[in-house]
């Protein structure tokens, strides 16, 4: 029985993607990193700090992969506070109040950091409907390894067989199926080169997945 919804943010609740991929090639150009369009595509659903980890084994970087982490998060800082379009994704806000008003619990398992997730959550007035917020970027391992999703789910309170996740991308649907949780892929206009065919369902719009949809799916 459907219990809980288990929520990515990137993509699914707000689309900061084109600010979090300004901020990485400004990154990338200060510490003088030769990244393509295809391997960054490949990074989406990992945290911040993997991704620096990888890019510190694969080139010569004079940085740490904390320096590099924290060099892109100055950026997107910048851009978050003066991008006035930034917004809900359409019919989430509505998708989010209707599951909270039928008793579903809700839990974010993103793989931004924590502050990240707070600016987000602060400017648009989310945390009155999760239980429990979980960055990637605060656990030992990134997604696609399933970590993120089994302590959402233990955070819910309720069994990984009540709860359902909603992802965008490759790594984060991969890390909910291997996690054992139901997954629905969300392919928006917004998601770019991502494969969607481990999801359980894959959904083009949030009208697909309205309370009385997912209880006929758990």
């Amino acid at each position: 029985m459907l219990k809980a919804v288990l929520f990515d943010m990137d993509g699914v609740i707000v689309d900061t993607e084109p600010l979090h991929k300004k901020a990485y090639f400004n990154m990338f150009d200060e510490a003088r990193i030769d990244v393509s369009e295809s391997m960054y595509d490949a990074f989406t659903g990992q945290s911040t700090l993997n991704i620096c980890k990888i890019l510190c084994d694969r080139f010569e970087v004079a940085h740490t992969p904390e320096t590099l982490v924290a060099i892109k998060r100055k950026y997107f800082k910048h851009l978050f506070e003066h991008d006035d379009e930034l917004d809900l994704l359409q019919g989430v806000r509505e998708l989010i109040h209707e599951y909270h008003d039928n008793g579903l619990t809700l839990v974010l398992a993103s793989s931004a950091s924590m502050p990240n997730i707070d600016r987000i959550f602060d400017r648009f007035d989310l945390n009155k409907y999760f239980v429990a917020k979980l960055s990637g970027a605060d656990l030992k391992a990134s997604k696609p390894h399933p970590e993120i999703f089994i302590k959402a789910a233990a955070a819910s309170g309720h069994s990984r067989k009540s709860c359902v996740v909603i992802e965008d991308s490759t790594n984060g649907i991969a890390a909910a199926k291997a996690a054992n949780i139901y997954c629905v892929g969300y392919n928006s206009v917004h998601s770019k080169n991502q494969d969607y065919s481990k999801a359980d369902k894959v959904i083009n719009h949030f009208n697909e997945i309205t309370y009385r949809e997912l209880k006929r799916l758990i």
